[in-house]
């Protein structure tokens, strides 16, 4: 740990210490009950805990907030997280950068820095994530956020932190209805937007079996112009999914929970612009860049109590499709043997089973323990290729170009370029956690991951065009074990107040480069590794209305697994090499001064620098240096909210003015572009017009701030959506 880093925890452990005596003195003004996180139960840790009682950073965000967000996506709430950044780029594939760990403002080539999950079953595979599940929000109970490394609990793709979606599940104690539907307009759409969503819980046998279905479907229009397909609002973005629970409780220790789901992405046109003039949202390509992603879930599991512990099994199956296409010539222009565009595509798909069983102590005893154990199957595949209209006639009509190989030969169909990939991939792993509290107010846990990975890549790169020499790398098994500590202490005199210290780590799995053929890249990445060193506190002030949650961290992240880009041909790939050094401090207040006003505001400094040069042939001076900034690293996030609820009077109004800031960053490390440096105000009204409808109206992103969101190069990227009006009505029966 470098100097700075020190100093800067040394002096938020000396603020926190002065904040808890602090705190310690107005001890007569603090409630025993009433503040806002004590009744928020949170399963991040693979078992209920209040909010506030856990050793760690992590945010929940309520059924209530999505709602009083408007919230569809991502998009609409998870940057109101503090430490938290997102790489919007296309729909189904954009990251939660958590802490500024991430080598790129577009999509991690390997695993993704950020765990994903739904009530604690995975949603990402341990390999390159074909789909990044962006689960819609209606009928989610919360979304919880864990902020820093998850490695012990949750094993790869957790550098950063995880998220973990939290359905609601079938309820037996009686009937349920929900119905919402919306339609908004968008400042250059030539459309309407509307979503469409129903629930509906049935009790078959009451109190101990029922049934909930969700469906949905979402339109959301285009705003961006492609020139040269000639559409205006070319990138309509339809989402459409299906939810299904199934709860059986045959005894009131026994629990029975099957839960499935399926979602969809259709998106008619890639959404990056062209960087020009200011504020463009102009793209122009030969043909629609689609992409069409989703995936499936079937999952089932049990729980049992027993009198000292709950055993918990969990079994899931998940797959995922992915088909896109890209126009080349952005890039390269046109093709001068033929005269015509050159066109690239990929399709995927993988498989995933999943199985977790684990034991957790209950009760009010001081030692508490948790263990368990897991396996991953992953097999994936996926076919990548270039086409280009007339390259076969070419060929054949010029032998000597080609050593005098037919067309058919070299590009089958104009496919000029072909390479196909497969992947199967075992883990297997131990984890536990042990904790012992003394006088009721000091605890000490430790745990720890034991894990084993076994994976069989294959590459084949086919007959080409470009003559480059075909082969099918079959390296064979290759094996990677380890252990991933975890240690906190946590001082919780009384449940006003807690102070905690913790140190975590987080890895990523190895792996293979498609392209590495064609690009003359490294075939293979290793793994890559996080270590994160925090302190924090929680406490509330006068009578539950002041409450405030406070982290400072540093994190070691080694051996990065970079994504970087071939020249000209702008083939990605992934290499190892450098590490950074990650300081922050993140802070969340919450100021209730009365009972029909609520403040909200979080801040963040994150300083996320490379450590040692990472290196990169392509780039000038052979890599990039130490003190760079990591792409998309934003110094400064910053998120408030002021909410005013009248629930006495006629109808309930509710109004509510929402803020962000994001400071800004490089969108790569070789970039002089940068995303971030702008301010999104949001605005939402909502009555009830009955006790069972529910009314609301409102606008996002006001003043129409243009930022760039997520860029992969620096002519071309993701901007914020332009100024959205809408209306929503909600109807519940119980």
């Amino acid at each position: 740990m470098n100097n700075k880093a020190i100093k800067s925890i040394c002096i938020s452990s000396v603020s926190a210490m002065a904040m808890l005596s602090f705190a310690h003195s107005a001890h007569a003004e603090l409630a025993d009950e009433g503040a806002a996180d004590d009744v928020i139960i949170v399963t991040a840790g693979k078992r209920e805990q209040l909010l506030k009682d856990v050793s760690g950073s992590i945010s929940a965000l309520s059924e209530d907030d999505l709602r009083n967000l408007q919230a569809q996506s991502l998009s609409d709430y998870i940057t109101r997280v503090p430490g938290v950044v997102f790489n919007d780029y296309q729909p189904g594939v954009s990251e939660v950068v958590i802490r500024g760990v991430a080598s790129t403002t577009y999509h991690e080539a390997n695993q993704a820095t950020t765990g994903y999950y739904i009530n604690e079953i995975p949603l990402t595979e341990p390999g390159f994530p074909l789909v990044i599940p962006d689960v819609d929000t209606f009928d989610l109970k919360r979304v919880e956020v864990l902020r820093g490394p998850q490695g012990t609990l949750f094993g790869s793709s957790s550098l950063g932190g995880a998220i973990n979606y939290v359905v609601n599940t079938a309820d037996a104690s009686g009937f349920d209805a929900g119905f919402e539907g919306s339609v908004s307009s968008t400042r250059r759409a030539g459309e309407v937007s509307y979503g469409a969503k129903a629930m509906v819980n049935v009790p078959i046998i009451e109190d101990q079996l029922a049934v909930r279905l969700v469906a949905f479907q979402r339109f959301d229009a285009g705003y961006l112009d492609n020139t040269g397909t000639g559409v205006d609002g070319s990138n309509d973005l339809r989402v459409r999914g299906l939810r299904g629970s199934l709860v059986w409780t045959p005894t009131d220790k026994t629990t029975f929970s099957v839960l499935s789901m399926y979602q969809e992405y259709d998106l008619d046109d890639q959404t990056y612009v062209l960087f020009g003039p200011p504020e463009t949202f102009e793209r122009s390509t030969n043909v629609p860049e689609y992409q069409d992603t989703d995936f499936m879930l079937h999952s089932l599991t049990i729980n049992q109590e027993f009198d000292f512990a709950t055993l918990t099994a969990v079994g899931s199956y998940t797959e995922k499709n992915s088909n896109l296409a890209f126009d080349d010539s952005i890039f390269l222009g046109y093709d001068a043997r033929t005269g015509t565009p050159q066109l690239s595509s990929s399709t995927g798909k993988s498989k995933t089973e999943y199985l977790e069983v684990r034991l957790a102590s209950t009760g009010a005893s001081p030692f508490g323990w948790l263990i368990g154990g897991n396996y991953t199957h992953l097999k994936s595949d996926s076919t990548g290729g270039a086409y280009l209209e007339g390259i076969s006639d070419y060929i054949d009509a010029n032998p000597g170009e080609f050593g005098g190989q037919p067309g058919s030969f070299l590009a089958p169909g104009d496919l000029l370029r072909r390479e196909v990939s497969s992947n199967d991939v075992k883990e297997t792993a131990l984890f536990g956690e042990l904790s012992y509290t003394f006088a009721d107010a000091l605890t000490f846990t430790a745990g720890g991951r034991l894990f084993r990975y076994t994976s069989n890549p294959r590459l084949q790169f086919l007959p080409n065009a470009a003559l480059t020499p075909p082969f099918d790398y079959q390296p064979g098994k290759k094996k990677e074990s380890g252990f991933i500590p975890k240690f906190s202490v946590k001082y919780a005199p009384d449940d006003d107040f807690m102070l905690y210290a913790l140190y975590s780590e987080g890895f990523r799995i190895g792996g293979i480069n498609v392209y590495s053929a064609a690009a003359g890249t490294p075939l293979n990445f290793e793994s890559d590794t996080t270590k994160n060193f925090e302190i924090g506190t929680r406490f509330s002030l006068a009578d539950g209305t002041m409450l405030f949650d406070i982290a400072a961290y540093h994190i070691d992240w080694d051996n990065i697994q970079a994504r970087l880009f071939v020249p000209v041909t702008f083939e990605a790939y992934t290499t190892n090499g450098g590490g950074a050094d990650i300081d922050g401090v993140e802070l969340t207040m919450t100021l209730n001064p009365t009972k029909d006003l609520q403040f909200m505001s979080s801040v963040s400094y994150n300083d996320a620098r490379l450590s040692s040069l990472l290196p990169d042939s392509f780039a000038a001076g052979g890599g990039y240096a130490k003190g760079t900034t990591l792409p998309g690293a934003s110094d400064w996030t910053l998120s408030n909210s002021v909410s005013l609820h009248f629930d006495d009077a006629p109808m309930k109004p509710r109004f509510s003015l929402a803020h962000r800031y994001l400071s800004n960053a490089p969108v790569a490390f070789d970039s002089t572009l940068e995303k971030g440096d702008y301010h999104i105000v949001d605005l939402t009204a909502f009555m009830n017009l009955t006790d069972n409808i529910e009314l609301g109206v409102y606008a996002k992103n006001i003043f129409d701030q243009y930022g760039i969101l997520s860029a992969p190069f620096s002519f071309a990227g993701a901007v914020v959506r332009p100024r959205t009006v809408g209306a929503t009505v909600r109807f519940s029966m119980q």
